[in-house]
């Protein structure tokens, strides 16, 4: 195993090229933006975020997302080091939970330290502005000044290691992991696994408090060194010179570490999918919308995408380019949060089913396919209070009808005579927890349609999908002292 390590290290193609893809996730991701003064938007620097997603032996799966900073080096260098040292034949079905825990930390960490230790050296040998060398050295100092960009920068990492029905989830820094379950009742349970390692968990100050750093002042600066991870991979102009920086300067050791935090699930019986997120998706969705129902609306949109199309990569792709108009729009909008949303980073969404059915929507709509016709938001409605939304809808047989919200929803539905549209009463009640909440979030509106398509009536047209008539005289009598008249005549 060893000799297979190095001669894939020797050679100049990636480590995990013959590793095969895991097929049940999609991953979907956008470059990172700021708005100018026209609400154009213009990326700043390139994509910095990395992830993998491959299927190895003995029921092992392995998932990551990176969020790379100062460049894309260690996000890149860290996904190929970590697929190697874990899915080469190191983990098989008879490894504990301890083993597991082990060599994940083992990996986060190993991998952070030979980065800053190659620095370390280039530094000692050569001085930080290569001074030492002589004017007939210039290629020697430029290939140096390309080693040194190549071990610049660092990378926050969250990773997903499913192994025999155990889910395993390393965390090191803000990037996120959700859970999702799905009842038999249609609801979705969503879990945060583990919590960030920024300046504002509690858990880390006080990790840099015994350490000797002030952690009052670290949460009122709210980034270190420009970063708001407590825990990162490389950054070795932190790791290595932390006396010199104001905030870490009275640390007794190390206080930017590697070590992952890991989170062990059993997913056996579990219905629903996994998401791994970037810190700048979710960022950019709670500067748009409030950290408070952030998650809950991202479960939502994803189930909504699932509920629309078989294909993974183009359901997280959606999820995230909803992502980017949402943050658009809040920038556009000019109220309270638009000051929060002049900028997004880069952002990545990965996509993992677990034993979730597949979607119809390649169906065509005589072939009894989802017909879309209007879009139905999710809900971010913080209230408790149940709100009801009615539809007229022209449907040929009854389907089973939700809100894809980040609601628990019920439907009430009477039967439709030929001829005539049925009604459906969307009542939305919101449920929230500190460790989970319930959403309904799988996108299901008009979810089913029955096997025979609309006949056109005797001017050869086809019944709308949506009766407007309701609306039109609503309106109307809002506006009865206005000239103009909406709908139709």
């Amino acid at each position: 195993m060893a000799a297979q390590r190095r001669n894939l290290m020797q050679s100049h193609q990636s480590w995990t090229d013959d590793l095969p893809l895991c097929q049940m996730c999609g991953v979907g991701s956008a470059p990172n933006c700021v708005y100018g003064p026209d609400g154009k938007g213009t990326q700043s620097h390139p994509n910095e975020d990395g992830h993998l997603r491959f299927r190895g032996e003995d029921g092992c799966f392995l998932y990551g997302v990176f969020n790379g900073y100062d460049g894309s080096r260690v996000a890149s260098y860290v996904s190929q080091f970590l697929t190697a040292e874990l899915l080469l034949g190191q983990l098989n079905s008879t490894h504990t939970d301890d083993d597991v825990r082990r060599l994940l930390t083992q990996v986060c960490v190993c991998r952070s330290v030979a980065y800053c230790v190659l620095r370390k050296t280039l530094n000692e040998k050569y001085g930080t502005g290569y001074q030492q060398l002589s004017p007939h050295s210039q290629k020697v100092q430029e290939r140096l000044k390309e080693l040194e960009q190549e071990v610049s920068g660092g990378a926050t990492a969250v990773v997903a290691l499913i192994l025999n029905s155990r889910l395993y989830i390393a965390n090191v820094g803000s990037n996120r992991a959700l859970l999702c379950k799905s009842s038999s009742d249609g609801q979705n349970q969503v879990q945060q696994i583990g919590r960030p390692h920024n300046t504002e968990n509690e858990d880390e100050l006080q990790r840099l408090a015994a350490l000797g750093v002030d952690p009052a002042r670290v949460k009122q600066a709210g980034q270190i060194a420009g970063q708001p991870s407590t825990r990162t991979i490389g950054d070795y102009r932190v790791k290595l010179n932390y006396t010199d920086i104001d905030l870490l300067s009275g640390a007794k050791s190390q206080p930017i570490i590697a070590e992952p935090e890991i989170h062990r699930n059993q997913l056996d019986g579990v219905t629903g999918f996994l998401l791994l997120m970037s810190e700048g998706l979710i960022s950019a969705l709670e500067s748009a919308r409030g950290p408070e129902q952030a998650n809950q609306e991202m479960v939502a949109m994803v189930a909504a995408e699932l509920a629309q199309q078989s294909d993974l990569e183009a359901a997280a792709q959606a999820v995230v380019e909803r992502v980017k108009r949402v943050h658009h729009d809040a920038h556009a909008s000019g109220r309270q949060r638009a000051a929060r949303c002049a900028r997004h980073e880069d952002m990545t969404l990965l996509v993992r089913t677990l034993d979730y059915p597949p979607s119809d929507g390649l169906l065509t709509p005589t072939q009894g396919g989802r017909i879309y016709p209007v879009s139905v938001p999710y809900s971010n409605s913080q209230s408790t209070s149940k709100t009801s939304v009615t539809l007229s809808l022209v449907m040929p047989s009854q389907g089973s009808l939700t809100n894809g919200t980040n609601t628990a929803s019920t439907v009430e539905e009477g039967t439709p005579t030929p001829g005539q549209s049925p009604t459906a009463t969307l009542q939305s009640t919101n449920t929230q927890t500190q460790s989970s909440s319930s959403s309904s979030g799988d996108g299901s509106l008009f979810r089913q349609r029955g096997s025979q398509a609309a006949q056109p009536d005797e001017t050869g047209r086809v019944p709308p999908y949506v009766d407007f008539s309701q609306f039109y005289r609503l309106w109307g009598s809002d506006h009865a002292d206005t000239q103009s008249t909406l709908g139709p005549q």
